[in-house]
């Protein structure tokens, strides 16, 4: 006969916050993509087919950075809940 594992409660929480933190690290990647993409383009590299200025470019890039903080902090947040 098969021994069966339960999953205890710290398994499942931790099983949790590494995927929590994963997706926080996916938005922080598809934001830093519109950085790149509009650098470029304000560069006169042609990537997209969507007009963006410097103006619009810094309005990404303030908020590139500013969720990528908020989204590490719920990394270290959820990271500590979850090895609890």
């Amino acid at each position: 006969m098969a021994e069966e594992k339960e999953l205890s409660k710290r398994e499942v929480k931790l099983t949790i916050s590494t995927a929590l933190a994963a997706a926080f690290g996916f938005v922080i990647a598809l934001l830093w993509k519109d950085v790149v993409t509009g650098g470029l383009k304000v560069a006169g590299i042609d990537t997209t087919f969507v007009e963006i200025d410097l103006v619009g470019w810094i309005l990404y890039l303030v908020l590139a950075v500013g969720l990528t903080l908020v989204m590490v902090v719920l990394i270290v947040v959820v990271g500590r809940w979850g090895s609890k």
